[in-house]
């Protein structure tokens, strides 16, 4: 970008409307990679903002204190309307509200030359009915951020937009050092639609105690990789803001779900808002001590000693390595002999890659595998005391299993499903002592990941549950509480973002790519809906997914149809060499 067309030349100046994150964090990425800013914001609290944009990449290392002045120095605050005439383009970064966000377009189409191009940040309101009512229908192009910290820009496009206005647009994003993916005028763009649905699920589950505040963003970062727990983005995203995107969404699909959850609404009328309010989902006043999660709790005197896994798959082989190498006589039990050997080689296997990759010395590997003996008779189980099915996701097989693990096992020996979205409660009861069952999630692959869900049922003791956490401290695991409910914490907000991926991808809004792109960049997430749905495995989260529409029958819970077809047609994912992408 060079300036207007008709002037050629000059130094190219980016105006910002709206001093909120968003706002903030376009003026700072514009003035650190060169650009002059224009910023006009009338609320005095949100300019002092502004001197503080660059504070924490000095303390952090980002950028040098000779930098951060170069930068600051690029910024002119403005005090009035007609001092935005001189910028190339002006993004409006105001609240999520059409009539405020009309007011701003209409009041830069009065002071900007003919050739300047508007930019509107809005998230889920029409780019289509904004540019129509703008005065200049052809200049008003979406740019959109979906956190302040994205490295990409979803681009807005209506069917009135200029050509010469999105590419000014599209040069402005690269100049910022951001990818520019041109989308459609929909409700919610991209990361809009899968995010904030999410976001709104999460505050549900916290309200409804299914689990705690902490427990919710602990195992959506340990589970899934993701940078922030949803509460804590919530935070930095404003709740005010998230329900004004919310109350647009919901009436633009007609969704009941995307409703503000209640107490979204309640937080955003007590002026609960998160960060720039001090106080949201945490508390970030100076002196308060905030913590995203409980600390490592030294472990007690844990009366696990011996440990029985019951199955020969990829998850028991890894939870039995687990165990085995956290100092734990470990039995693994396979339906054969052959499949108990076979499963005990797997894991001689993995701690020899951890002995390669410097993770585990030949000593700690012997060790490890002296501690795990293999068997096909389950009678080794009677004298464990922890006993844990990971047998196949199939509730009348583990009921099965449940039923003679009641009678062959000691009595006060735990007994625990490793399932990830059927009912524990119902494997308790086949057992004939349900005090005695719970359920420990890990996630795969168990040596890798740290979390574990631990999950009683209503009927099981609180002893067992203390003793199932202090077991996973002690095995470097995170554990994580939840109720007996269908996915739990982490499948239960995952898979309807999953499918809701395959359901836009099936609207050929945005390709499989852009979608992946917009969800790692744009939100910081490690994977793409896409690429983890080929790793996880199609024909396994079609069938998670029927369980969660099994239990609330909402429609937007059924299953997408493009995900069936692939799982009929044996494109399961990379293990079968193909399913939304060629492995082969």
């Amino acid at each position: 970008m060079s300036g207007h067309p008709e002037a050629g030349g000059h130094q190219d100046v980016l105006g910002v409307v709206g001093l909120g994150t968003i706002g903030c964090a376009l003026a700072r990425r514009a003035a650190l990679a060169g650009l002059s800013v224009i910023a006009l914001e009338p609320r005095v609290e949100a300019r002092t903002r502004i001197r503080q944009l660059f504070d924490s990449s000095v303390v952090d290392g980002q950028i040098t204190e000779e930098e951060a002045l170069r930068a600051s120095g690029r910024i002119r605050l403005a005090d009035r309307w007609e001092e935005l005439n001189a910028a190339d383009v002006v993004v409006e970064a105001v609240p999520e509200r059409r009539d405020t966000k009309v007011e701003v377009l209409r009041a830069l189409d009065r002071v900007c030359p003919p050739e300047t191009v508007l930019a509107t940040s809005a998230a889920a309101l029409s780019l289509s009915d904004l540019a129509a009512v703008s005065g200049r229908p052809g200049r008003v192009v979406g740019l959109h951020l979906a956190l302040p910290t994205a490295g990409l820009a979803e681009i807005g496009r209506t069917v009135m937009a200029d050509e010469s206005a999105l590419n000014r647009v599209r040069d402005v994003v690269r100049g910022m050092g951001l990818r520019p993916v041109t989308v459609g005028d929909r409700a919610g763009l991209i990361s809009t639609s899968l995010l904030f649905g999410f976001l709104n699920q999460a505050v549900t589950m916290y309200e409804q105690r299914v689990a705690g505040r902490d427990d919710i963003d602990a195992a959506m970062r340990f589970g899934c990789g993701l940078p922030m727990g949803p509460l804590e983005l919530l935070d930095l995203i404003g709740v005010d803001t998230a329900c004004d995107i919310l109350d647009v969404l919901s009436a633009r699909w007609g969704e009941p779900t995307l409703e503000p959850a209640r107490r979204l609404r309640h937080m955003a009328l007590a002026g609960l808002l998160g960060r720039k309010s001090g106080r949201g989902f945490y508390d970030y006043r100076e002196g308060v001590h905030r913590t995203s999660g409980p600390g490592r709790k030294s472990p007690g005197r844990s009366p696990i000693r011996t440990v029985g896994i019951v199955g020969s798959g990829t998850m028991a082989t890894g939870i039995s390595e687990v165990f085995a190498s956290g100092g734990l006589a470990t039995v693994l039990v396979g339906r054969t002999e052959e499949r108990a050997r076979s499963a005990r080689d797997s894991v001689a296997a993995s701690t020899a890659r951890a002995v390669r990759r410097g993770k585990l010395t030949e000593a700690e590997r012997a060790t490890t595998l002296e501690r795990l003996t293999q068997s096909g008779d389950p009678a080794l189980l009677a004298d464990c005391d922890l006993v844990i099915d990971a047998i196949a996701e199939d509730l009348d097989v583990k009921k099965e299993l449940f039923g003679k693990l009641g009678a062959l096992c000691k009595p006060g020996a735990l007994l625990a499903t490793t399932t990830s979205s059927l009912p524990v409660i119902e494997c308790g009861l086949a057992s004939g002592r349900p005090e005695d069952v719970l359920g420990l999630h890990f996630f795969n692959p168990a040596p890798l990941m740290r979390l574990v869900e631990v999950i009683p049922s209503l009927q099981t003791s609180p002893q067992h549950v203390q003793v199932a956490r202090e077991l996973c401290h002690r095995l470097g695991k995170h554990p994580v509480q939840c109720m007996d409910r269908p996915g739990f914490i982490v499948n239960a907000l995952l898979f309807p973002y999953l499918n809701g991926a395959v359901r836009l991808a099936e609207s050929h809004y945005a390709t499989t790519d852009e979608i992946d792109a917009v969800m790692k960049l744009g939100c910081g997430y490690p994977l793409g809906p896409f690429e983890l749905l080929d790793i996880i495995g199609l024909d396994i989260s079609l069938s998670i997914q029927r369980v969660l529409h099994d239990a609330d029958r909402h429609p937007g819970s059924v299953p997408a149809p493009l995900l069936g077809h692939l799982v009929a047609a044996g494109r399961a994912g990379r293990k079968t060499g193909a399913g939304f992408r060629v492995y082969r």
